[in-house]
């Protein structure tokens, strides 16, 4: 019998999008767009493994700087689980992140491997979903609107917080995103006009994912979280992605009703980096971070 023929090499956004349908069959859940934004921080950071031409596996290794590097959608096709295809795909993503700190979101079923690759757990990350049912918000001299190309400055600040390396280019590709339909940001601002935090929304395959959602108080979070709520049809199932370590983070959401449906572990291989989750009430994506 004749040994299939095996490749493994970098994607294009067409062959990727294969990974994306992978990732909502598991009930990821991705965005509509996500894949366009993704490219856009880095188009060699996507990898498949192809089984006599067809798309049989995936990794995504994006690199942020010199330095680090996040991996996501790794995936084999159920038919070619357990034959080494999964393991030439991590090696490849690996490679291609050489001599770089590598965080990742692993699933439960795959933190043990992870573990035996070096990684480290750092934290938790529990997915909420539901309808939520809003409470009262007391703005008290805090205001929103929608986000503007000039407040890009002010969202990568707030992301730095918590993200070891900048990346200004995608979160302007990820959150303000020129004449998009299925994706709106909202700041909020004290009435000064100081920036007080900021909140992303788009459309899924299943009803609408916030994220990120970064402040430094509960209560602007809380009136962010309203906002994006109401700029989207009314009873649609909201998805938030929040640090386990958050307990304001966690608070809040309980609070709008919404249910725990699965965690992951943030894990971490070379040099640790400080993360300041208490600004994170929700994190932008499981995929790059």
């Amino acid at each position: 019998m004749r040994e299939p023929a095996i490749v493994i090499r970098q994607a294009t956004r067409d062959e990727f999008a294969n990974a994306v349908d992978w990732a909502a069959a598991e009930g990821w859940n991705p965005g509509l767009h996500d894949l366009d934004t993704f490219y856009d921080a880095d188009p060699e950071g996507f990898i498949m493994g192809f089984v006599d031409g067809e798309p049989s596996s995936s990794i995504s290794v994006v690199r942020y700087g010199d330095n680090f590097g996040f991996l996501g959608f790794y995936i084999v096709v159920q038919e070619h689980r357990g034959t080494g295809l999964g393991l030439a795909t991590w090696n490849a993503g690996m490679a291609h992140l050489a001599g770089r700190t590598i965080a990742l979101d692993g699933v439960v079923d795959q933190q043990e491997n992870y573990a035996k690759s070096g990684f480290q757990t750092i934290g938790r990350n529990v997915r909420y979903t539901g309808v939520p049912v809003l409470q009262e918000t007391l703005a008290h001299g805090m205001f929103t609107r929608t986000a503007r190309s000039t407040d890009l400055d002010d969202i990568a600040t707030l992301d730095r917080l918590h993200f070891p390396h900048d990346r200004t280019a995608f979160l302007e590709s990820w959150c303000l995103p020129p004449g998009s339909e299925t994706r709106h940001t909202v700041v909020c601002e004290a009435g000064d006009g100081a920036f007080l935090g900021f909140a992303t929304i788009r459309r899924c395959r299943d009803g609408y994912k916030l994220g990120p959602v970064l402040a430094h108080h509960r209560n602007v979070t809380q009136v962010l979280l309203a906002a994006c709520v109401r700029s989207v049809p009314e009873c649609s199932k909201i998805t938030i992605d929040v640090p386990h370590s958050n307990n304001n983070a966690i608070a809040l959401v309980e609070s709008l009703s919404l249910q725990p449906v699965f965690e992951t572990a943030r894990m971490v291989k070379g040099n640790q980096f400080n993360s300041n989750i208490s600004t994170v009430f929700g994190i932008c994506t499981l995929e790059l971070g």
